[in-house]
């Protein structure tokens, strides 16, 4: 309280040095920060005024961060109570190239403190790549378990995109070290597994399992791209991780393909 009876003796330096030292969690959840802010606003300087506009609009956007999160973590548990429940999504459908991934995550199942969850969680799609990073590391970290597969661009051509899905699913549910109670999957069901299983539409929008492995197996295969761009660095896969960009079409046009493009999607574009 000290500090924020002086406000107005310090120099905004001082103040907005004050305020960046506070953790997110350690602002938000401060008994003082109402007062702290009020003060701010309070105060006969614009650019410390502003500080505390800004301060509250952040603790806002926090606040709703925690509640969207908490949301989607409640959902699994609404499938699932208590039990230990897996998320399955998989990335890598569509491109002309590399392989597809699926990752299974067992989130440990705790009180739903805002420490306890991970902020962040949404479909990998719409994180940037630094986000996903951040958030890959601290999902393997936090879970129970995880689990990643992976099937070649061969075994597509030769079997099928669906069949393809379906297996690395399985393989990832199977594969996991602790056995989950229930399975949740984006969308449809894992045909062929021993065990229960729901599916939810647009899960890795809505579960916060789900979503965790959408961001665990994005990473995972756009790691693999960036390492098959120093295999084959004409066409660009750092960027475009095996998507049909103009730039990875031109390179097919000119160079040809590669061991790790699907021939079956290719089918048009080499006639």
């Amino acid at each position: 309280m000290e500090f924020i009876e002086n406000i107005k003796s310090l120099s905004f330096k001082d103040v907005n040095t004050y305020i960046t030292g506070f953790s997110e969690e350690e602002l938000f959840y401060n008994e003082e920060l109402f007062v702290l802010i009020n003060k701010l606003k309070e105060d006969h300087r614009k650019n410390v005024i502003k500080l505390g506009i800004s301060l509250e609009n952040k603790r806002k956007r926090y606040l709703e961060e925690v509640s969207r999160v908490r949301e989607m973590y409640e959902l699994d548990r609404r499938y699932g109570n208590d039990s230990l429940i897996a998320g399955v999504d998989e990335v890598g459908r569509g491109p002309l190239a590399g392989p597809m991934v699926a990752a299974a995550v067992i989130l440990k199942n705790e009180d739903l403190t805002s420490s306890n969850l991970i902020l962040g969680l949404t479909d990998s799609k719409k994180l940037s790549p630094k986000k996903r990073e951040e958030l890959y590391e601290i999902i393997i970290k936090r879970a129970v378990c995880y689990h990643i597969s992976t099937v070649h661009s061969s075994e597509i051509d030769e079997k099928g995109i669906s069949y393809c899905n379906n297996k690395i699913f399985l393989e990832a549910c199977n594969n996991l070290s602790v056995k989950p109670e229930l399975v949740l999957t984006d969308g449809y069901p894992i045909k062929g597994y021993n065990g229960l299983n729901k599916c939810i539409v647009k899960g890795d929008l809505k579960s916060a399992s789900i979503a965790a492995a959408s961001i665990v197996a994005k990473v995972y295969r756009d790691r693999l791209m960036k390492s098959y761009s120093e295999v084959y660095p004409q066409y660009g896969f750092e960027r475009n991780v095996g998507y049909g960009t103009e730039e990875h079409i031109a390179a097919i046009r000119k160079y040809g393909i590669t061991p790790i493009h699907r021939k079956s999607f290719l089918r048009t574009l080499l006639s």
